[in-house]
């Protein structure tokens, strides 16, 4: 498994990561002994990089059963997803999450979502202080701005952002990565699945379970999926012909990006994490990268919300006060 530093003066890390969404039951039920070996798998196939948040459901609690003996096999990542960011609200979002992952510290502690009615500056501050107790080693932001990311460099050296980055969907490439480069900050990019479009399993007229958010996604239904498809499969055939699954080209794709650390990718079973630990073996090179473009030919999505939303707050209110 290929590593990289987080940002600038962070640790080095797995190219692949476990992205904890998944087993947390956010695409459907999945049963805990099943979710547990999935965690497991993960660390068996070389990813020692765990991404995880308190509004994923009962993730975090899961993850402190699967790391009961195997904490220090790994770089643990959570994130505060509550809309209120009040010193009492971190104070407790962080105890909860020490609780549930059954650990001592965080590695990588991450706000889920800019809170414009909380300024970035206090939040830090109250970061900076469970720093100093030990609770927490790095700070991360997730879908801000470039502006909310330059404004959150100001107050404390960031490590990591996530954006949301993949084949497809690159909006991000005009101005948010720039100025994490720029910043010293380490991208660990989100969504590089792009909710299985890139997965290369799904064909046009695929129907998802009522509890899997996709059912409702915009871009698996209709002609937009069919036009969609028609480009994944040239990437798929493409891949292939490398030796590699679309799912691993998807995977090793963000991280050609030089100041992209890591991909987070969501596993519900121990094969799944198996199968795509192979992509952390693959570094894409300059060749590759332009028969890549090739395929494409200028294809892009677009994200409705998100990272380029200044008014993005957040997944959740539960455990809000």
């Amino acid at each position: 498994m290929r590593k990289k530093r987080l940002g600038i003066n962070g640790p080095e890390v797995s190219v692949v990561c476990f992205g904890t969404f998944p087993i947390g039951g956010g695409f459907g039920s999945v049963p805990k002994d099943q979710a547990i070996k999935t965690v497991h798998a993960a660390l068996d196939s070389g990813i020692d990089f765990i991404d995880t948040a308190e509004g994923y459901n009962d993730a975090e609690e899961i993850l402190g059963e699967a790391l009961l003996d195997r904490r220090d096999e790994v770089f643990l990542a959570t994130k505060i997803s509550r809309k209120n960011h009040s010193i009492e609200n971190i104070d407790a979002a962080i105890e909860n999450s020490l609780r549930k992952l059954k650990t001592d510290y965080i590695d990588l502690y991450q706000i889920h979502g800019p809170q414009p009615k909380f300024p970035i500056e206090n939040t830090l501050e109250r970061f900076i202080h469970h720093r100093d107790l030990g609770n927490i080693r790095y700070f991360g932001i997730s879908n801000f701005t470039p502006t909310q990311t330059i404004e959150a460099a100001k107050y404390t050296q960031i490590h990591s952002s996530q954006p949301r980055y993949n084949i497809l969907f690159r909006d991000v490439e005009e101005e948010l990565l720039p100025v994490t480069l720029d910043n010293g900050i380490g991208a660990i990019a989100h969504s590089v699945m792009a909710k299985g479009l890139l997965a290369g399993k799904y064909l046009p007229g695929h129907k998802f379970s009522k509890d899997d958010q996709r059912d409702s996604w915009e871009y698996y239904n209709g002609s937009e999926f069919k036009n969609i498809f028609e480009v994944t499969n040239k990437l798929k055939e493409w891949s292939e012909s490398k030796g590699h699954a679309l799912s691993e080209l998807a995977i090793a794709w963000p991280t050609a990006h030089e100041v992209v650390t890591s991909s987070i990718v969501g596993f519900k079973k121990p094969e799944q994490a198996i199968i795509n630990a192979k992509a952390g073996n693959w570094e894409l090179r300059s060749k590759d990268l332009l028969e890549i473009e090739e395929i494409l030919d200028g294809f892009r999505l677009h994200f409705s919300h998100g990272n380029l939303n200044p008014d993005y707050t957040g997944f959740r209110d539960k455990g809000d006060k």
